[in-house]
């Protein structure tokens, strides 16, 4: 078995010092699969909870959850060996606090989602090189010292805030839907699976599917969430969340007990060749990405740029019908109606995400600052404790901000 480490792991093994740890990540098992996209599905819905439901806004929520995810991955780096509770949960508020940068990124900085899939990937592909550089193996079979563990959790938060970009650039900006671009992912990552079977190296199908599973859950968090109206089962994020937060609490719990994901130091890693022939196929499956990829942007942006109006250059008059329907929340808050402000912000919201797709075509930046300020009303009005002062300020910020797009 031995001889299947890299020289680095030999050594460490034959060679072990105070500062080594156990291997603090799980076996991945089944198990290890199924809870990572249940913690990407609960990063999505969970986010949109505390945001919208709870009214705390992107900003806040933002803090409060980077504040409790750090708390715990100082836990985490503090145990010695993997701790199904402390490490799934870790992984539970990395997914959320991933969610909410890219989230934050688009929304209060107004950067485009290409963009944050560009940023992300740098960074994604410079923490991979460094981590190989410095330890000759990107194996989670050998987290066990703090430096390996460093890398692993930067990379895991950029898969989480790339993935996040991913699968909303094609979900929502380019209008696949949720089910669809769920199910593509589903048939990509199948496709990474026979691959792995046909002798891809084990450690790069690895992080394919880990990067991958952020949209899968995401995707799946949204399905099931999002009202009828907006191409979803109408469970809402409270519901959803709760449903799938039980779910990871039992693996847990399952997995404490039995300690079937428990993994010996000395774990052989997951590769299937020499460093030549895993330097080929990750530059394969790069390219292979990148064609696909860029290629279904490219054709999905052309094809909604021809069914948009060809002389409709501006995104002057585009608006009547959004202004209609905040001046109808106003008129309920006015009268305190806060139950007819939530139905008619699920209507603002639903014709709001129908028509992302054209309308961004047209202007993307004066797209993103009205979606600011809609995000906004709609975190205000769905309060669980609505504030009729702030309600109304909100639909006058994004009144006035429409009403002068619109002229």
């Amino acid at each position: 078995m031995k001889g299947n480490l890299s020289y680095s792991e030999q050594t460490e093994i034959a060679q072990p010092s105070s500062w080594q740890l156990l291997n603090k990540v799980p076996e991945v098992t089944i198990f290890f699969w199924i809870i990572k996209v249940l913690c990407t599905t609960v990063g999505e819905t969970f986010a949109d909870f505390l945001n919208l439901n709870l009214g705390f806004g992107l900003m806040n929520t933002t803090i409060i959850m980077g504040f409790a995810f750090f708390i715990v991955l100082y836990l985490q780096f503090r145990v010695n060996k993997y701790v199904p509770g402390i490490y799934w949960l870790t992984v539970v508020l990395i997914s959320v606090f991933g969610t909410l940068v890219t989230d934050n990124m688009t929304d209060n900085m107004g950067i485009r989602l290409e963009v944050s899939i560009i940023i992300f990937s740098v960074l994604l592909g410079f923490t991979f090189l460094f981590w190989y550089l410095s330890e000759k193996t990107l194996s989670i079979h050998s987290i066990y010292t703090r430096k390996r563990e460093v890398f692993y959790w930067l990379t895991i938060l950029f898969t989480f805030a790339l993935g996040t970009a991913v699968g909303d650039l094609y979900s929502e900006q380019l209008g696949f839907g949720y089910l669809k671009t769920g199910l593509t992912v589903i048939v990509i990552i199948a496709c990474i699976f026979l691959a792995w079977k046909m002798k891809l190296d084990g450690i790069l199908a690895f992080w394919i599917a880990y990067i991958l599973t952020r949209p899968l859950g995401a995707s799946i968090g949204d399905y099931l969430s999002q009202p009828k109206a907006n191409g979803g089962l109408g469970l809402g994020t409270t519901v959803t969340s709760v449903i799938f937060l039980v779910a990871i609490l039992a693996i847990i719990i399952f997995l404490a007990v039995s300690k079937i994901d428990i993994t010996a130091k000395n774990e052989t890693v997951m590769t299937n060749g020499n460093k030549k022939n895993v330097m080929v196929q990750t530059i394969v499956v790069l390219c292979i990405f990148l064609v696909f990829g860029v290629g279904s942007y490219i054709w999905r942006s052309n094809q909604i740029a021809s069914q948009s109006n060809a002389s409709q250059t501006t995104l002057a008059g585009q608006f009547s019908d959004f202004i209609k329907i905040e001046n109808d929340i106003l008129k309920a808050v006015n009268s305190n109606d806060f139950s007819s402000a939530k139905k008619v912000a699920d209507d603002l919201e639903h014709q709001w995400d129908t028509q992302e797709p054209r309308l961004r075509a047209i202007d993307g930046n004066t797209w993103t600052d009205i979606d600011g300020t809609i995000d906004v009303v709609l975190a205000s009005v769905r309060s669980s404790n609505p504030d009729a002062h702030k309600c109304k300020s909100a639909l006058n910020n994004s009144l006035s901000v429409i009403n002068s797009a619109n002229k």
